[in-house]
């Protein structure tokens, strides 16, 4: 698993990963348009393509545990972007669903989204990107979630 190359030692990638993300998240808020925290846009994306999904589902692509859901689920909520509904299968389970204003939101979100990745990519050749979204999916397999989050 270890790279050998004596370069990639003085990389200082988590550093690097850590800044990057900080940056981002913290330039995106700051955007005056947006309306939703970063957080808020990820869950939008996920009703996007699913609406009416279990709080469960929605926390685990989010990468989120219960705690992290349901606190984002509820300040959603409070902005009216999503409503919670009870599963009519299961009494105890909640799906959430996207509003009207919701739905603008997420509408937003994605043209910001695709700016950002236009940011992001620039400068770089497709094959370089590829290389780069293939690293960090990789983290994800190296690094899974523990059974308890």
């Amino acid at each position: 698993m270890r790279n050998k190359d004596a370069g990639a030692r003085h990389h200082r990638l988590i550093y690097l990963l850590s800044v990057a993300h900080r940056r981002l998240q913290r330039w995106m808020a700051a955007q005056p348009e947006s309306e939703v925290t970063p957080a808020q846009a990820g869950l939008l994306f996920i009703l996007g393509k699913q609406d009416g999904v279990l709080m469960g589902e929605a926390g685990a692509a989010l990468d989120l545990g219960p705690a992290g859901i349901s606190g984002l689920v509820d300040r959603t909520a409070a902005a009216k972007l999503i409503e919670r509904r009870a599963d009519p299968a299961d009494g105890r389970a909640f799906r959430i669903w996207l509003t009207p204003k919701g739905r603008t939101a997420l509408a937003q979100a994605k043209a910001s989204a695709a700016e950002v990745n236009a940011a992001l990519t620039e400068g770089f050749t497709a094959a370089e990107i590829d290389v780069v979204a293939r690293w960090l999916m990789s983290i994800q397999d190296k690094f899974p979630r523990s059974s308890d989050e």
